[in-house]
């Protein structure tokens, strides 16, 4: 196999090879479970690894941190080696490190509310319009006042301020119903029960270092450790990875065409992407997808159906692995009907009655020619991975990021000043202020400060509150006490 080239499988004589400069042209990996897809990405992701390319990959399955580890001779691999007839196949580990936004299989991952940004916040949240523009207002006032969002105890302490300065507020930031304001901190109160807090804070994760490689010059595969996370709370994997892409987009700078990608990300369960999400966000998606290969960046999609993408971004996919699907119902048979036609026609091939008799470990697939152009759809078999297929001990995987060069950067929490504790600070002096002046015998009018300094008190006071509800309602949301 040529130095820059990607071998995909082959049969009866017939090889699919994808050139490395056609990988951030992005692509599709689908089929119905249990006929291939996640050995179809652990191929592509280890030959990008192979070629120097860094790969960030999410494990849904918990079965891709065997890629750590070199895999082992076996009758059936043997045999598909032979029908593919390859001749350099060796097996080998790949440099791997374990990522998990729990902290309990792999490094810590982290972001700040800021960092995510109003939308993907509604998004997470699952907010309506009035809700969102609640949010988005929230932003706006903590920009103004100087204030950071770092966690969710700042962006609740922000918002029960806002909630109690509405009047003042409305003129300059619009209306801010205090129903909009307790329906957005139930929302976080069930966010917070799936683990959410572990998510937002600091050390946020450096892009950076999922853009490395080996002293051997080998691209580190990075694997975030998705099997609680896509389980607890699918919303924050969703806008996670959706936050990955935009901020990739936004910081790697434009490298035009080059012989291969810089980075290469697969995202399983795709269509957590895209369920229920607002136009604005699916067209920012479309628009990200669009232009990112002008960094260097390929994005590969995984789902059970190449539909479950929106159009606009299912055609700017270039490769597509299609794995069989099963036609049992006329809806079923629709289904594969369109699937077919997303690929370009083999008159030596019935594409349609294809796909429902792929075995498992074969597939149809396309690539992308040099000039940009997909060739005919061929069926094929998947090469093997030369790395484990399946995971890894729990043992081993400890002893694997134990010995990470990240331990030391993130396993420690940052918890620095930010909006909870100098809203906290300020009730505190208030207080003091209080306490020295004269005593009042008449009523006031209540300042816009002294409100903002009474809410702050009320959030901070409310967190013990908070915590002994989560003690009651933790076993509902599957939350830890």
């Amino acid at each position: 196999m040529a130095v820059k080239e990607l071998l995909i499988g082959g049969k009866d004589a017939v090889k699919v090879i994808m050139d490395a400069a056609m990988g951030n042209r992005h692509g599709v990996i689908s089929g119905a479970t249990g006929t291939g897809k996640t050995i179809s990405l652990q191929i592509l992701a280890e030959s990008f690894s192979q070629l120097g390319v860094p790969v960030f990959l999410a494990d849904i399955k918990g079965d891709l941190s065997g890629m750590a580890k070199p895999g082992k001779e076996h009758k059936k691999i043997t045999e598909r080696i032979e029908k593919i007839q390859i001749n350099d196949y060796n097996f080998q580990a790949n440099p791997t490190v374990f990522w998990d936004v729990f902290s309990k299989q792999g490094h810590p991952v982290r972001a700040t509310i800021s960092d995510l940004g109003p939308l993907l916040i509604s998004h997470m949240l699952e907010l309506n319009d009035t809700q969102t523009g609640i949010v988005y207002s929230c932003f706006k006032i903590a920009d103004d006042q100087g204030l950071l969002l770092l966690d969710l105890k700042d962006f609740r302490s922000m918002l029960n301020w806002m909630g109690d300065n509405a009047k003042e507020l409305k003129s300059e930031y619009g209306n801010i119903s205090s129903a909009s304001i307790g329906a957005i901190q139930r929302r976080l109160l069930v966010l917070d029960e799936q683990g959410a807090s572990e998510f937002f804070g600091e050390p946020a994760i450096k892009l950076a270092d999922f853009c490395r490689n080996d002293f051997s010059g080998n691209g580190i595969i990075s694997i975030l450790d998705a099997t609680v996370l896509t389980q607890k709370s699918p919303r924050l994997y969703a806008v996670f990875l959706l936050w990955l892409l935009s901020e990739l987009y936004e910081n790697m700078p434009e490298v035009g065409n080059e012989e291969k990608p810089k980075l290469v990300l697969f995202f399983d369960e795709a269509h957590l992407l895209f369920d229920q999400a607002p136009d604005v966000l699916v067209d920012k998606i479309e628009q990200i997808v669009r232009l990112i290969r002008s960094k260097g960046v390929g994005v590969y999609f995984i789902s059970q159906s190449p539909l479950d993408i929106p159009d606009n971004v299912l055609g700017q996919l270039g490769l597509k692995i299609q794995h069989a699907l099963r036609a049992y119902t006329p809806k079923d048979k629709k289904l594969v009907k369109a699937v077919a036609q997303t690929f370009r026609a083999n008159p030596k091939l019935d594409v349609e009655k294809a796909i429902t008799e792929l075995q498992t470990g074969e597939a149809l697939v396309s690539v992308l020619k040099k000039d940009g152009s997909p060739t005919p759809v061929e069926r094929i078999l998947i090469k093997p991975p030369q790395s484990q297929m399946g995971p890894i001990t729990q043992e081993e995987r400890e002893e694997m990021i134990s010995r990470s060069p990240y331990k030391d950067r993130y396993d420690k929490d940052l918890d620095r000043e930010s909006a909870y504790e100098i809203l906290k600070e300020r009730v505190k002096q208030a207080e003091i202020e209080e306490n020295n002046k004269p005593k009042r015998t008449s009523r006031s009018r209540q300042s816009a400060g002294e409100a903002m300094l009474k809410s702050a008190a009320r959030s901070i006071g409310s967190q013990l509150g908070r915590q002994i509800i989560r003690g009651i309602m933790g076993s509902i949301f599957g939350g830890k006490r």
